[in-house]
């Protein structure tokens, strides 16, 4: 049950806050969205998400409505509020209400601004202990990825995919190269180096991305960042997925063959989490817990 939201200025119970069927958000899809982790009641990277806010807004050319500092005003107040220590708070700005549906922008319109949080769900044990199994598909999604936008149908699709398949996430290609998950990034190990995609239009700029190519890099693990193509993901040594909420998850099955050269050569449909892997999410935890739990 989600506690409070912010909408539009105000603090309202989920059971009271309502928006209008003509906003553009809910005809179009034309909006952006975020969503930031709490730890502790502690905002991860607020800022860096709130950048990458700003970058969707720009995107689709929508006039930021509110500041840098007002922003943190209200996720610092939400996490503060919430019944949860540890949550998901989401973010939303559409371009807001019209007057009559047209596809073009209104010259005058106010958006419509949300704020709500959730408890984190975090991946089960099993997950990060035994891995998980992927499915792959060809990358349907619009040309503007890095967008963080409301429309996320083809997402959805290519999740669904995964689910109806009995899989964690779709891992997704196009022309021949890595893109991204339907909803994380992904990275390869091959041969000790930690390969990830170049950011560019084609895939969201992740986050946790950042994040694990900032500890690789402080851990001196060798990393590159270039093209990955289809043919050098399904050779991995070892595949992750990260997100936000997710983390770090190994994944140790790729279309139903197992992720890794000794457990490829078994024939077996799954492989184990690596020990590139154990080292990341190890550095993973240690660097939440000394930047979000720390006194102060």
């Amino acid at each position: 049950m989600t506690a409070r939201i912010f909408l539009n200025g105000e603090w309202l119970d989920a059971e009271t806050a309502r928006v209008s069927v003509m906003d553009r958000g809910f005809l179009f899809g034309d909006g952006v969205y975020e969503l930031v982790p709490v730890y502790s009641r502690q905002p991860f990277r607020l800022e860096q998400h709130l950048g990458r806010l700003q970058q969707s807004l720009d995107g689709i050319q929508l006039a930021n409505p509110h500041r840098l500092e007002e922003w943190i005003a209200f996720v610092t107040q939400l996490a503060r509020e919430a019944e949860w220590d540890d949550q998901s708070i989401y973010i939303q700005v559409t371009r807001g209400p019209m007057a009559v549906r047209n596809h073009a922008f209104p010259k005058a319109i106010t958006p419509t601004i949300m704020l709500l949080a959730d408890p984190m769900i975090t991946p089960p044990a099993s997950q990060r202990e035994q891995g998980i199994a992927v499915v792959s598909a060809a990358d349907i999604r619009w040309l503007r990825c890095d967008l963080k936008t409301t429309s996320l149908v083809a997402n959805c699709l290519l999740r669904q995919f995964a689910v109806a398949a009995g899989c964690v996430e779709t891992v997704l290609f196009r022309d021949g190269f890595l893109t991204e998950g339907s909803a994380s990034s992904i990275f390869v190990v091959k041969n000790g180096v930690l390969l990830a995609p170049i950011k560019n239009h084609l895939m969201l700029p992740g986050i946790t991305y950042d994040v694990v190519l900032e500890l690789a890099a402080r851990h001196g693990l060798p990393h590159e960042v270039r093209d990955i193509t289809e043919a050098e993901t399904r050779a991995a040594d070892e595949l992750w997925m990260c997100s936000s909420t997710k983390e770090v998850l190994p994944i140790v099955s790729l279309d139903g063959r197992a992720v890794g050269t000794a457990a490829g050569a078994t024939g077996g449909a799954a492989g184990t989490p690596g020990s590139v892997f154990a080292r990341m999410y190890a550095w993973y935890q240690e660097f939440k817990a000394t930047v979000m739990r720390a006194p102060g």
